[in-house]
């Protein structure tokens, strides 16, 4: 995560960097130094997995997910419905169209 922050400082640096992307003056460009401890790249390699952790991090992450509400879940759900069915009737009808021209011409 300290990672993801080092990148959005390098990115807006509040104007430092000219426009061809050269630095103006390279002491003022963040360093990156993050420190990975040997967990986490236990963890990234894979060799030490357990159901019981990896369930325990599962609910955590779900529960910092923002769920839609009812209403938006219900109008989104509409909108994504409608959407679909007008490009297949679209589609449907193109499709006939250049049917009805093959048999015409040819």
């Amino acid at each position: 995560m300290a990672k993801k922050n080092v990148a959005n400082q390098e990115n807006s640096n509040g104007g430092n960097q000219p426009q061809d992307g050269s630095p103006k003056n390279a002491k003022n460009k963040p360093k990156n130094t993050e420190v990975v401890s040997s967990k986490e790249t236990d963890k990234a390699s894979g060799s030490d997995f357990s159901p019981v952790e990896f369930l325990k991090e599962s609910r955590e992450e779900l529960s910092k997910v923002v769920w839609p509400s009812r209403q938006q879940l219900i109008s989104e759900s509409a909108a994504v419905i409608l959407m679909v069915t007008l490009v297949a009737t679209t589609i449907y009808f193109v499709d006939n169209l250049f049917v009805w021209l093959s048999r015409t011409v040819f």
